[in-house]
């Protein structure tokens, strides 16, 4: 990540973080990311140079086209910050997914 941009800042827009969750799941083009908004391309790409300067995606080339994807790592400043802030908070959601879960086999084996 750069050091003069500001990860919170960048996520701070929804329209970059709805394109940073698209990326979590495969690698896309820019043109497959820019055709799931109403804006412009051109806006789309202007995101995508952000979440690039901030570490939070990778791009590869292959002739003209750009391939994008999240990567994980670069959202290690967040983690650190919220696991700073609250130790537990980052563990809450895994825990009450386990308990729904184990609470849905219950029921499922008493019926």
């Amino acid at each position: 990540m750069s050091a003069d941009v500001d990860v919170f800042q960048v996520l701070a827009e929804p329209r970059r973080r709805a394109v940073l969750a698209l990326l979590a799941d495969e690698e896309r083009t820019a043109g497959d990311v820019a055709a799931r908004f109403d804006v412009t391309r051109q806006a789309i790409s202007q995101h995508l140079r952000i979440l690039l300067a901030a570490g939070l995606i990778h791009e590869r080339r292959d002739g003209a086209r750009r391939w994008y994807q999240a990567r994980p790592e670069g959202l290690e400043d967040v983690r650190t910050y919220v696991e700073a802030m609250r130790p537990d908070a980052l563990s809450r959601p895994k825990t009450a997914a386990e308990r729904e879960h184990a609470s849905r086999r219950r029921r499922a084996t008493a019926n």
